[in-house]
């Protein structure tokens, strides 16, 4: 079975040593909306983040 997966909003943010928390949370909540949300660092600037919804 394929999972098709697509990218709704992309947003660089500033870093937080929490962020992953809230990006925990909104998946826990919200994956029974087929939703999924994800977090990586900036690879030209470590200071920021990268934050994706998806929908699943």
């Amino acid at each position: 079975m394929e999972s098709k997966i697509e990218v709704l909003s992309t947003l660089t943010i500033q870093n937080s040593p929490d962020l992953y928390k809230v990006v925990d949370s909104l998946n826990r909540t919200l994956k029974e909306k087929d939703l999924m949300f994800g977090l990586a660092l900036d690879s030209e600037n470590q200071e920021k983040a990268i934050f994706t919804i998806y929908r699943t």
